[in-house]
């Protein structure tokens, strides 16, 4: 049986992805959904890297899945993205690294400058509708004066979230194919980004997160 693990950061963010999802049942924590011969384990990571990290460890030892897909929302930027947009990750970075030259900026020495999307994995969430985009990480709630920040490093940033490369880099340390697969919840250039990110879970239709569904199911 083929394991995909999905991993959101929030409670309301894995509420949606359940809902996605239909039936399953809890095991120690974790949702586990199954569909034919495909079996889906839904994890609730916590926000920021460091959670991401553990959550993301603590499932590949305990699941072994056959790849990662993180699940969410991320902030938009640039006119290309608009809230409720569905963007894939087809490269993920951290924003906030910096280990002196001769590392890029957002690399971890010894490590890759950026980490990329499973091949795959990214082919079908495109030709499901999926944006693929630039998504940089960092332990902030971006706002326009850190995207201004941000863009000065990755001019093509289009995404902006607090987990995806740290997830990304566990699967690349432990070799499991991955994907960061996320709606857009606010724009995090504009002027006041708070108020629509905050409005977005009330005006975020179900039907957003069955691109997840859709993804899963085509593995």
């Amino acid at each position: 049986m083929k394991k995909i693990a999905l991993i959101a950061a929030l409670d309301k963010e894995r509420a949606l992805i359940e809902q996605a999802l239909g039936e399953g049942r809890r095991e120690d924590g974790y949702f586990v959904s199954s569909h034919g011969d495909l079996e889906v384990i839904v994890a609730n990571s916590g926000i920021a890297k460091v959670n991401a990290a553990v959550c993301t460890t603590e499932l590949i030892h305990r699941f072994h899945p056959d790849a990662v897909i993180n699940s969410g929302v991320a902030g938009g930027c640039g006119p290309a993205v608009k809230p409720l947009d569905v963007v894939a990750g087809k490269v993920c970075v951290y924003h906030d690294v910096w280990c002196l030259e001769p590392n890029a900026w957002g690399q971890v020495e010894g490590l890759p400058a950026r980490f990329e999307a499973d091949k795959t994995l990214l082919d079908k969430a495109v030709a499901l509708g999926a944006r693929p985009v630039l998504i940089c990480t960092g332990d902030i709630f971006a706002t326009k004066p850190d995207v201004e920040r941000i863009r000065t490093h990755f001019p093509e940033v289009e995404a902006v979230d607090m987990e995806s490369a740290a997830i990304a880099q566990v699967c690349y340390l432990k070799k499991v194919p991955f994907l960061s697969l996320r709606v857009i919840s606010d724009n995090a250039d504009a002027e006041s980004n708070t108020g629509a990110y905050l409005d977005f879970w009330d005006r975020a239709p179900q039907a957003t997160f069955r691109i997840v569904r859709a993804l899963i199911t085509s593995l």
